[in-house]
Parts: C-alpha cells; sequence; structure tokens
C-alpha cells in the first residue's frame, strides 16, 4: 500500500492495520524516506523534486522481493506504482486506487485481463475531478470488467487518511467495507 504526497503518515498506517487486523498482509513502504509534509502541495512539490518517474520506480523496485500475485494498493500519488504494478507486473490479483486514477495508456499497456480493481474518492474532490482522474477511472471502470468506480458524496481529498482534517469517517467505513470485501476474494 503506497501512500499519499504528504507522505507515511499515521493515517496510512492505521489503514493498513486495519486490514491486517481482517487478516491480510499489508506492506507500507515508504517512498519518502520518512519525510513527510503538511501539505499536499508540499508533498508534490517534493515528489516533483524527487521526479514523479522516480516516486513509480522505487514503488516498483520495493515490491521485487515480493511474490507477484499481490493486490497493489495506493492512496492519490501512490496510485502511480500501484497502477503501474497492476498493470504491467506478471501475476497482480488486483488493485485498489484511492482519490486518484491514471489514464491506462500511462504506461503503456492496457488493463490486463482478469486483474480486478476498484477506484474511491469524493465526487467533487477538487484534485479527483479537476485533475482529470473522474475521466480515467469511468474510462477504466465502463472499459474493463471487474473494475468498480466508487464516488461518496462530498469534497475532501485523501478523505480516507483518519490522521488528516479531510477524513470523513463515513465516507472512510464504507470505503474499507468494500474493501474488505474486495480482498477476501482475492
Amino acid at each position: 500500500m503506497f501512500h499519499h504526497a504528504l507522505g507515511l503518515t499515521s493515517g496510512v498506517l492505521a489503514f493498513a492495520d486495519q486490514l491486517r487486523g481482517a487478516g491480510h498482509t499489508v506492506h507500507t513502504p515508504d517512498l519518502f524516506a520518512g519525510r513527510t509534509f503538511g501539505t499536499v502541495e508540499e508533498g508534490v512539490r517534493h515528489a516533483g523534486d524527487i521526479g514523479f518517474g522516480e516516486v513509480s520506480d522505487r514503488g516498483v523496485q520495493v515490491v521485487q522481493g515480493l511474490p507477484a500475485e499481490l493486490v497493489y494498493a495506493g492512496f492519490s500519488l501512490g496510485v502511480l506504482p500501484a497502477q503501474r504494478l497492476a498493470q504491467t507486473r506478471p501475476g497482480a490479483r488486483g488493485a485498489l486506487l484511492f482519490h486518484a486514477c491514471i489514464p491506462v495508456a500511462e504506461f503503456d499497456s492496457g488493463w490486463p485481463s482478469g486483474v480486478p480493481a476498484q477506484v474511491h474518492a469524493m465526487d467533487a474532490d477538487p484534485i479527483f475531478v479537476g485533475d482529470g482522474d473522474i475521466e480515467a477511472a469511468r474510462a477504466l471502470a465502463t472499459e474493463t470488467d471487474g473494475v468498480g468506480l466508487f464516488l461518496y458524496p462530498g469534497d475532501q481529498h485523501l478523505f480516507a487518511d483518519s490522521s488528516l482534517p479531510s477524513y470523513d469517517a463515513d465516507a472512510a467505513a464504507a470505503l474499507r467495507k468494500r474493501v474488505l470485501g474486495f480482498l477476501s476474494r482475492r
């Protein structure tokens, strides 16, 4: 499970712990080497300084020693490596894309047959809607069997991270329930 632009926050770790508590193995690599940020803009600036390709490459590198049969998950910026791996690493069991979705063509491959996915975001999230992620998510969901798009009412980005002011307990609980159902079938 790859973190968002704010870094590996206690909220991302808490979400991973909830999945672990349900019996799932969850890896939470730190793509920012311990750095965290107070705003999405600061974190995105840091990711830009590193290079978005490098952030994605770091995600690919950390899974090299793991089995190929994984469900890849990412929060916002973490969707870059999660979606890339789901699309390009043979054996992927699924993808969980929170608060973001990249156009499938970005990774020079189509969506692999038989790899299910879920995309979760708020319907008025200015980043998800304004940056075009919603169109990529709708295209993925309508063109690919086994892909679901779940839109929650509201305008918060990173609503599933309990350590942030944008946290929405009701939407996060609905997301978690859907994710646990998805994982139980993998």
